[in-house]
Parts: C-alpha cells; sequence; structure tokens
C-alpha cells in the first residue's frame, strides 16, 4: 500500500487550505493509499536550534516530539501534499517551524555540504491561498514567494511537483471554486 502524507500548515483544520488539500487525498482509492494527515497547529513541536547534529547523525537530537512522529512517517512515504497560507509572502510560522524540525527525513548532505535528496522522483502537490486578489497576488510576489519556498524545499529532498492549487483572492470567496478542487481529484491520479 502507498503512503501519503498530507500537512496542513493553515491554523484552520477546516478553513480554505484543507479544503484544497482534501480535494487531492480524498480522492485516493483507500484500498491503494494510506494518507496520513498532519495538521500543524495542532502539532506539539520544538523551534529548531540550529545545531546541525542532525546532519551527521540524520535523526533531530531534540526531545522526543511530534516532528520526530511526522519525520519517521515522511522517511517511508510516497508522496507528499503540502498546503499553506501565504502570510507577508512566504509559508506560514508553524508551517516553517515544522519543515526546519524535518529536513534529515528530507535530505542528507554530503561531506562537502551539497544536499543529497532522500525521496528521488516521489510526487508532491503544494497547495497555498491568500486574500491577496489577482493579478496583485502574482505581482506583489505573494503566492509565488510562498510557492518558491516550497518547492525549492521539495526539489533538495528529491520530490518531483505534481502540480499545485493556488486560490487568490479568498478575503472574497466563500467556497473554493469547484474548478480547483476537481484540479486537485486530477492531481491525485499522478501518484
Amino acid at each position: 500500500m502507498k503512503k501519503v502524507i498530507v500537512i496542513n500548515g493553515s491554523p484552520h483544520t477546516n478553513g480554505t487550505i484543507a479544503g484544497l488539500l482534501h480535494s487531492v487525498a480524498d480522492s485516493f482509492n483507500r484500498n491503494t493509499f494510506s494518507v496520513f494527515w498532519y495538521d500543524v497547529n495542532t502539532m506539539k513541536v520544538c523551534p529548531c536550534t540550529g545545531c546541525m547534529a542532525c546532519r551527521s547523525s540524520g535523526i533531530c537530537v531534540l526531545p522526543h516530539d511530534d516532528a520526530h512522529v511526522l519525520a519517521e512517517n515522511i522517511r517511508n512515504c510516497d508522496g507528499l501534499i503540502l498546503g499553506t497560507p501565504v502570510y507577508w509572502g512566504n509559508i506560514s510560522g508553524q508551517m516553517k517551524l515544522v519543515l526546519d524540525r524535518i529536513v534529515p527525513s528530507m535530505m542528507e548532505e554530503s561531506p562537502s555540504g551539497i544536499p543529497l535528496p532522500l525521496h528521488k522522483g516521489k510526487q508532491a502537490v503544494i497547495a497555498t491561498a491568500c486574500t491577496t486578489i489577482w493579478p496583485f497576488s502574482s505581482l506583489c510576489r505573494e503566492t509565488s514567494n510562498t510557492l518558491h519556498a516550497l518547492r525549492e524545499i521539495l526539489f533538495y529532498s528529491g520530490f518531483k511537483t505534481a502540480g499545485q492549487l493556488v486560490l487568490p483572492g479568498t478575503r472574497n470567496i466563500k467556497v473554493i471554486p469547484q474548478k480547483l478542487l476537481k484540479k486537485g481529484k486530477k492531481l491525485s491520479e499522478k501518484f
């Protein structure tokens, strides 16, 4: 059975980001896929201290917390679905906190410091949403900075970005457009 990890970087467990993530995750055949869902806002995670000990051991040396559990699940996953609201043109703070802590489950480092991906060829999907309306969400680099940050993390981890779900102007949108939900369902077929 294939294992897919979903990380909701929004403080809203039933908000827009969760809806976008569900459009992908709920489309998997449960006879073929196991889906593991993480809401970063409910996770107990200590901040990374930058000690770099994980670079040689492959395991974070901080006391055991939810980041260790997520990291272990990611080590053995077949795919990843990441979603975050856009805060100040980037990922949410809690999402960044979690992503900083799971580095050793995403990549290793050569002795000279070159990133060595641990998930070569595995599929990933990115979902973002922001209140800034289009085209300003793109022109002001709100969504593009967020997408760049997540694609960078996925790239150095070896994941192939199968697609992205982007919803600008959420202040005036009460329901996720069907077209975007259908795109999410279609993206699940790439895993």
